[in-house]
């Protein structure tokens, strides 16, 4: 679906379960910015529910990184807000309340020595192309 993230070469993903420790599970760089997407998998199915991103482009055209060396994507990823708690909490109890097995999430970092794309620009590119198709944004983009 998203056949423009094959140009970044720096990517993953990992599984994070509701008995998992999200701050371990996670193999994002702490030192990055870039896009990812989560898939639930529930039931057999699975269902992209989340696109965010973490960090920025400057005026001056350089990368803002989320407490570069500390945190980047993968602070963003852990400690990062949604539902109104840190990710690390709020994603387990979605998960059981949504009764989702397991989230399948995948990064993407979004510049290198040749590439600095911006991820908020990206992240909405995303969402677009995400609700030309569906006719929705994914559920957790929805949900605050």
């Amino acid at each position: 679906m998203f056949d423009e993230l094959n140009k970044y070469k720096n990517k993953s993903h990992f599984y994070f379960r509701p008995s998992d420790n999200l701050g371990q599970v996670c193999n994002a760089p702490t030192d990055k910015s870039g896009v990812y997407i989560v898939y639930a998998l529930k039931g057999g199915q699975i269902e992209l529910i989340y696109i965010g991103c973490s960090g920025q482009v400057k005026a001056d055209g350089s990368l803002f990184i989320r407490k570069a060396g500390l945190g980047g994507l993968k602070d963003r990823l852990v400690n990062g807000k949604q539902f109104g708690e840190p990710r690390q909490n709020s994603w387990k109890f979605k998960m059981v309340t949504d009764k989702i097995e397991a989230l399948d999430v995948y990064w993407y970092v979004t510049h290198d020595e040749k590439i600095i794309d911006c991820p908020r620009i990206l992240e909405n590119s995303l969402l677009k192309k995400y609700y030309d198709i569906y006719g929705r944004l994914p559920k957790w983009n929805n949900e605050f």
